[in-house]
């Protein structure tokens, strides 16, 4: 048996980390020992360069790879007491950021920033979007380690060149990073930016519950995703029309057939409706432009036309709503509803010529409904601020929008107007006579409930 010594026992559990070792320092002790294994051949070259690029996109595996191997540095190196800042989880987390991951942004995709949708680098500062402000966190980052970050981002999309100067790209966990740099900024001051959707459940109720729409809205608009009306999500950047569109559709009925066209892969609509029998199509202006004739010949029950942008994703939602489609949603930017189908008109003669005058009656003619909705001085509050109704009277031809539902600022409640036009209550009993019954029912009680103050129904 091997003798044992208490002396040299005592020696190992009382052995001291280096003193003056520093959290950079050790990130550098550390990084050059990973380039060691690699050109030493230790590892395989071909085989770490794969590890290191999923690691640095956010594969799990990989990360845990290099956390494995930088813990047997750590202990190798007697530094298991280091200290390290306030915003890494751990040691071993710590190093990995600052070599390969998102250095001081990696601490807003926390549990603890989990209700936040956005951070920004600026330059060396970083913010993260607390309680509707953006807030100045005490981590920086250097121009150095901003240029590799973005490096890094650009293996999720080979195709886009370094040299470009704005990129967008989304990560693993659906993240959407733009990037904007060159002479797009000033110097020292490029911007990249983070944002994600933060609803964990795609719900009128959690809707509700955001305050987004009132809780008292739920039956009615229930009944209206049952009569498959054509709808468009409208309003200014950050205001949820995404969420919502997402939302409404995750309503819908699981054995139509749909087709979602977008411009980024927004909506993960395969998560929360894996169900479903819906084509998800990624595809920007000139690729659309190819794709709008097969759209056009498809057989699908329904289509959404995410960040409908351009004058081909809103010609193509007018004309398959001509075709009779239903249930088409789109989301679009505009700051006033009522100017919807002209700002929808101008994109379209923009892109492909026309009259302002006949387009815009087509679109009224094509869309049955405008969700509105505004973000609250405090960014995290996205509210619905009106829902109108929108056509064309059969008599004059002209125009006809009708608000239905308006926000109240000062109350942070919401007035009803019960109006249905004819042409409405038409397609509701095609559709679905027993949902318009409810549709017309709950309105109607809203309206009792909780009107508007005057006698504006425009």
């Amino acid at each position: 048996m091997e003798k044992f010594y208490l002396i040299d026992y005592l020696k190992v559990q009382t052995k001291e980390p280096p003193q003056g070792i520093s959290f950079h320092k050790l990130c550098q002790k550390v990084n050059a020992e990973f380039i060691r294994d690699w050109e030493n051949g230790k590892d395989n070259l071909d085989s770490a360069l794969r590890i290191q690029k999923k690691a640095i996109i956010g594969y799990e595996n990989e990360v845990s790879f290099f956390k494995s191997r930088i813990h047997e540095l750590i202990k190798k190196f007697n530094a298991e007491q280091a200290s390290f800042p306030s915003w890494y989880q751990s040691l071993e987390d710590g190093i990995y950021q600052e070599n390969w991951g998102l250095a001081g942004v990696s601490e807003w995709f926390n549990d603890k920033f989990k209700e936040s949708s956005s951070a920004k680098i600026i330059g060396d500062r970083i913010y993260f979007l607390e309680n509707g402000q953006m807030c100045l966190k005490p981590q920086t980052i250097t121009k150095d380690r901003r240029e590799q970050m973005i490096r890094s981002f650009l293996l999720l999309t080979p195709e886009e060149r370094l040299d470009k100067e704005f990129h967008e790209i989304y990560m693993l966990d659906g993240t959407r990073v733009t990037i904007y740099g060159g002479s797009m900024t000033k110097k020292g001051q490029d911007v990249i930016i983070f944002r994600r959707y933060i609803i964990p459940r795609y719900s009128f109720e959690e809707q509700a519950a955001r305050g987004t729409i009132p809780w008292n809205s739920i039956q009615l608009l229930q009944a209206m995703v049952n009569l498959g009306f054509n709808l468009a999500f409208t309003g200014a950047v950050r205001t949820a029309k995404t969420t919502f569109l997402a939302t409404w559709q995750s309503y819908e009925d699981r054995s139509l057939e749909g087709v979602m066209v977008e411009t980024d892969p927004e909506i993960p609509i395969h998560t929360f409706m894996p169900d479903a029998p819906i084509m998800q199509i990624i595809a920007d202006n000139e690729k659309l432009k190819h794709l709008s004739k097969n759209l056009l010949r498809s057989d699908a029950d329904y289509f959404i036309m995410a960040e409908a942008r351009d004058g081909i994703a809103l010609d193509t939602a007018v004309k398959l709503a001509s075709k009779g489609t239903r249930r088409i949603k789109i989301t679009f930017h505009t700051r006033d509803p009522l100017d919807f189908s002209y700002d929808v008109a101008f994109e379209i003669i923009k892109s492909l010529g026309g009259d302002l005058e006949s387009t815009s009656k087509k679109v009224a003619a094509s869309f049955d409904y405008i969700f509105h909705f505004i973000q609250l001085k405090n960014k995290n509050q996205k509210r619905l601020k009106s829902i109108h109704e929108l056509g064309i009277d059969r008599n004059t031809r002209e125009i006809t929008i009708k608000e239905i539902c308006r926000y109240n600022h000062k109350t942070d409640d919401w007035s009803w107007n019960c109006i249905i036009s004819e042409d409405k209550k038409r397609m509701g009993e095609e559709e679905n006579p027993e949902s318009l019954e409810v549709f017309k029912r709950e309105l109607a009680a809203l309206s009792y409930q909780e009107g508007f103050q005057d006698d504006d129904t425009n």
